[in-house]
């Protein structure tokens, strides 16, 4: 069986190394567009950017790995379009025949339009190591920056950059920060967080539009205030890359849409991470697509659908988990809180420590622990087990 994936990232390796590790012996291509080999992507707008991590420290196996296990790993190669008919990946100046297809694509992130100043140069976002690469000379002391968008990404980049000394303005157009992802409480941790970092955080705040002015930047917010600034980092999202697989016919609404097993409408079309919109089942027993956006799903996903190329059809059912790290607190999610209707939260075992705790009903279904790993492992392992207390997790 002829084995092509499509993509360069978690997934991508994942399942290509699942399948050798599952015993497949058939031919693996993998089709990467960038010319380096996988990395990790999540320390490209923290540790990377900051230069505490090296690139060959990204590297999410050695290059050599990729030949020894009989890989044929293609850099620089997108794909350009899939004919499902033939069971063919057309690439540049050739043609790819495939038994099973893994759409490991990823996401992109969102953009602000040309109208609004997005394609000026300064005006950047952080998802690939080109993207950490331009930005880090422009990442130093004394510039100044404002950060678009007020979610994780957000946050994150305006760490790095109050970090590295610079003069951070942060805008988030809802009324607070984290307001899709995060309870108030967490959103007020990490408000107070950024506060006592220098950083200007401007909630209700929108993006009018920004122009160029001189060597700098000048950014109108929706309240009239005009602010100068060295560079603008867009921190508003990302979404999934799923045009290959729409031009391919495939269903796209919401991301790729697979089934439990990581199979498409296309039995020999598979789609895994950042992409892949797959059944989940809510708390109110009802069962919606979700797609989830982390390094846990992708390396999951990845492993799955390489299984249901071998053979196996269990669903797709993870228990999620997230983390991301802004100055020197780690936050850490167990669980998706999607559905919750009430909150338990209080101070953790460490001195400046939360842990939010997420109720549907009854039930138990999420925590968010911001420096305390010792609550975050046990929320973990009450939702892998299935189980978790009905009221406070944590009493006393």
């Amino acid at each position: 069986m002829r084995v092509v994936i499509v993509g360069g990232g978690q997934a991508a390796v994942s399942a290509a190394a699942t399948l050798r590790t599952e015993g497949h012996e058939g031919p693996i291509t993998m089709l990467s567009a960038e010319p380096v080999a996988p990395y990790q992507r999540p320390p490209l707008s923290k540790k990377y950017l900051l230069g505490a991590m090296s690139l060959d420290r990204l590297m999410l196996k050695d290059p050599s790995y990729y030949g020894e296990a009989g890989i044929d790993l293609r850099l620089g190669t997108p794909a350009r379009a899939i004919d499902r008919a033939a069971q063919r990946v057309e690439i540049d100046g050739d043609a790819l025949a495939y038994d099973a297809l893994v759409l490991a694509t990823g996401a992109v992130p969102r953009r602000l339009p040309a109208t609004m100043g997005g394609d000026l140069p300064g005006v950047v976002t952080i998802r690939d190591l080109a993207d950490a690469d331009r930005l880090a000379p422009a990442v130093a002391p004394g510039r100044r920056a404002l950060v678009v968008g007020g979610g994780y990404i957000g946050l994150e980049a305006a760490a790095v950059a109050a970090r590295r000394g610079m003069a951070v303005t942060l805008i988030e157009m809802a009324p607070r920060l984290l307001a899709r992802v995060a309870a108030p409480e967490t959103a007020a941790h990490f408000r107070t967080l950024h506060s006592d970092e220098g950083v200007d955080i401007r909630e209700g705040t929108a993006l009018a539009g920004i122009e160029r002015q001189g060597e700098a930047l000048a950014a109108t917010l929706s309240d009239g205030t005009v602010l100068t600034v060295d560079l603008v980092i867009v921190g508003i999202g990302i979404e999934p890359a799923a045009a290959l697989a729409e031009a391919a016919g495939l269903d796209t609404a919401g991301g790729i849409v697979v089934d439990g097993t990581c199979r498409t409408a296309d039995p020999a079309i598979l789609a895994a991470g950042d992409n892949a919109a797959f059944p989940w089942t809510m708390p109110d027993g009802s069962t919606a697509r979700i797609r989830l956006e982390s390094v846990q799903n992708a390396i999951d996903q990845g492993a799955h659908a390489a299984r249901a190329i071998v053979g196996e059809v269990a669903p797709y059912a993870p228990v999620p988990w997230f983390w991301s790290e802004q100055y020197d607190t780690r936050l850490q999610i167990a669980g998706l809180n999607t559905g919750y209707d009430r909150v338990v939260a209080k101070p953790g075992a460490r001195p400046g420590s939360l842990l939010v705790w997420y109720f549907a009903g009854e039930r138990f279904i999420a925590a968010d622990a911001a420096g305390d790993p010792r609550g975050y492992m046990q929320a973990k392992r009450w939702l892998e087990a299935g189980e978790g207390p009905v009221h406070d997790p944590l009493p006393g």
